[in-house]
């Protein structure tokens, strides 16, 4: 006997379905049977609905019994399916990781879903294996053979081990005025134009910027910040030359910290980044002089992110860079009004919330222990 199921929703159900229809972000069977909860409380027959929402009347029958017996959201949900029988044996699922873990066959520079195929039914009994079950058994062990990254590999020898643990030493001092340690670094950055005008944000719709844009050049970033200290200073610059470096540390020594006796700068291990530098842009007097104050660490070769101004680069991406900008100018005033307010928050190094200097329980712990667990994950 067919039972006539009556829909009665409350008004946060009712809004419920009505902006789960309004957006795109659910599936197709979901949204239809909100359509068809909508269309039932309004009293239309199930033939109706089935020809407005272009359903089956079974699929209504179902939707209205299962809401009426079980809620909202076990109407919205699909049932558990048992599915069929697994083609795959725990030997023969073994056998296809071992594979996919191991280099292509010759001529090939990696591994398909067909050449998968066709070496497990080589290695097992199987006749054959379709495609579509070696994707699902690959996505169960979050396999993916046909994906490379490339990735700075570190050669952990005693130099890279001396030099960590010089870097580690220097943050985990307390700040001291007379030797403060200053992390540097550039960061290059396109400068691009819009070819046409972006549409403003409007209630219901995000600002909208054309695809198309045009290049207007490159320009470089030399990155200052201050080991357990909230200073950061970033100077934008045409080009990254030895004569640019040496400007800069000019500048750290002058004007930044006139009155330090010894400045301990951690650079990476960038042609530039050499004390020649000094003595091609000025005269060996003045070369000395700026050198005697002060003292380069280099971080390890292929250990770079040992420089916690590479954290610092992240937020000033996130933060300030990451739109179009078309000259120079602009990102010159942009970059000061973004060091300005920051460093004015007291942020502490690499912290992207713009934490307080007296909110960590220590001198190292936003640097080092909250924000950047360098200690505690190499130590």
């Amino acid at each position: 006997m067919n039972i006539h199921y009556r829909i009665s929703l409350t008004d946060e159900e009712r809004e419920q379905l009505r902006e789960l229809t309004r957006k795109g972000k659910h599936g197709a069977r979901k949204v239809k049977r909100a359509q068809v909860l909508l269309a039932a409380e309004q009293g239309l027959s199930d033939n109706a609905i089935a020809l407005a929402c272009a359903s089956s009347t079974s699929t209504i029958f179902r939707t209205k019994r299962r809401f009426v017996e079980e809620g909202l959201d076990a109407a919205l949900s699909e049932r558990s399916r048992k599915g069929g029988m697994r083609l795959l044996a725990v030997g023969d699922e073994a056998k296809l990781t071992a594979i996919a873990c191991t280099d292509p066959p010759p001529g090939r520079c990696r591994w398909t879903l067909q050449l998968l195929a066709d070496k497990l039914v080589c290695l097992t009994d199987l006749e054959s294996v379709s495609k579509s079950t070696i994707s699902r058994r690959l996505k169960e062990s979050d396999l993916k053979p046909w994906q490379q990254k490339m990735w700075c590999i570190p050669k952990l020898d005693a130099e890279f081990v001396a030099r960590m643990e010089n870097i580690l030493d220097l943050y985990a001092e307390p700040y001291d005025p007379g030797r403060p340690v200053v992390s540097f670094d550039e960061k290059p950055i396109q400068l691009i134009d819009e070819v046409r005008a972006a549409l403003p944000m409007e209630p219901g719709k995000p600002r909208r910027y054309d695809c198309e844009y045009r290049r207007a050049g490159t320009a470089n970033l030399f990155v200052f910040l201050a080991v357990n200290a909230p200073w950061r200073h970033v100077k934008p610059t045409e080009h990254r030359t030895n004569i640019d470096f040496a400007h800069c540390m000019r500048d750290l020594v002058d004007v930044h910290y006139p009155d330090a006796d010894l400045i301990r700068v951690v650079l990476d291990n960038l042609s530039t980044h050499k004390p020649a530098a000094l003595y091609q842009a000025f005269a060996p007097k003045e070369a000395r002089r700026i050198l005697r104050r002060l003292e380069f660490h280099y971080t390890p070769k292929h250990g770079s992110w040992l420089n916690m101004v590479e954290v610092e680069n992240g937020v000033i991406q996130s933060q300030c860079l990451d739109r179009r900008i078309p000259d120079f100018a602009t990102l010159s005033s942009e970059l000061a009004a973004w060091e300005r307010d920051r460093n004015a928050a007291g942020a502490m190094k690499g912290c992207s919330t713009g934490a307080e200097a007296n909110d960590c329980d220590s001198n190292i712990q936003c640097g080092i222990s909250r924000c950047w667990p360098l200690s505690v994950v190499i130590r």
